[in-house]
């Protein structure tokens, strides 16, 4: 548990710097916008494809690792779905319930996989991410637009367009093609990477919203619970069914138990959703995902 605490303990310090800093208005306002986009455009695909094209792509534990994924989050959206014909929720607000339970911070899972298992669980979470991003946006989208429906073309084509995704598929087809990392640029893509995860984590505590948490608790703390401890659940028990060696399934669980994106909220906003709702949703899961990571963590190793 000490050591657990010791690895996770500097991520939630760094968002809660990030808030801080917001809330003192330095360096200024302007600033977490393009910090973000030079992080989600730049510094981030930089990791990501870094960890993909020196990766070890002849585990034998992949392809069950892939299954899990899937899987899992299958699991999760089916009984999304089951929730929202049982209680009849509108699009606007079922898309922001549904990112709640679906979505996940990429930035606190990669520095807490890399904190936890350095270079090789980095590996193994790009690989997932490579299957998690495209699958978790397309769900998003479709629960934010059900009612008024939407095109494949408009559905796929921000997935097409995802600076994460293209990082992924060109990190993996470097590495299948063997050209590997030549010249420094191995160098060079470290630095870019090693700055990606600390600003990220910033620019996640800037983005939280407190006051965003009035109106409806109930709501936000069945969808907490449900985000944080059911659904790491459920995740270990499809870890357990597909006999996955414990790093796998720890990277599994921990993906499964992080709070849900601050993106989130862009995507509501721009689709016509609940974005007061989502606003509270990730800003009370981030709070909690100090307590309940930490947690979720224990009870595996246990």
């Amino acid at each position: 548990m000490t050591a657990l605490l010791l690895a996770l303990w500097p991520l939630f310090a760094l968002i809660v710097a990030g808030y801080v800093l917001r809330l003192r208005g330095f360096p200024d306002d302007a600033f977490w916008p393009g910090a973000e986009r030079l992080n989600y455009f730049v510094l981030f695909p930089a990791l990501l494809f870094n960890s993909l094209a020196t990766a070890p792509l002849d585990n034998p534990a992949l392809p069950r690792l892939g299954a899990a994924v899937l899987l899992a989050l299958g699991l999760v959206w089916c009984v999304l779905l089951l929730g929202r014909r049982l209680r009849g929720w509108p699009a606007a607000r079922f898309g922001a319930l549904a990112q709640g339970a679906l979505r996940f911070n990429t930035y606190l899972g990669l520095a807490a996989v890399g904190s936890l298992f350095g270079k090789d669980g980095l590996a193994l979470a790009a690989l997932m991410l490579a299957l998690m991003v495209p699958t978790v946006n397309v769900m998003s989208v479709w629960a934010l637009t059900a009612e008024r429906g939407i095109s494949a073309r408009s559905l796929l084509l921000p997935i097409a367009r995802n600076p994460l995704i293209l990082a992924c598929l060109a990190g993996a087809l470097v590495n299948l093609a063997g050209f590997g990392l030549p010249g420094g640029s191995d160098r060079l893509l470290g630095l870019l990477a090693a700055a990606s995860l600390p600003l990220g984590l910033l620019c996640v505590g800037a983005a939280l919203k407190p006051k965003e948490l009035g109106g409806e608790i109930p709501t936000l703390g069945w969808n907490s619970a449900v985000r944080l401890l059911a659904v790491p659940l459920l995740a270990y028990g499809v870890a357990a069914l597909l006999a996955l060696p414990a790093m796998e399934t720890t990277i599994l669980v921990l993906f499964f138990a992080l709070p849900t994106a601050p993106t989130a909220y862009v995507l509501t906003r721009q689709l016509g959703g609940d974005s007061h709702l989502m606003a509270g949703i990730i800003t009370l899961q981030t709070l909690l995902a100090a307590a309940s990571l930490p947690l979720v963590l224990t009870l595996l190793e246990g």
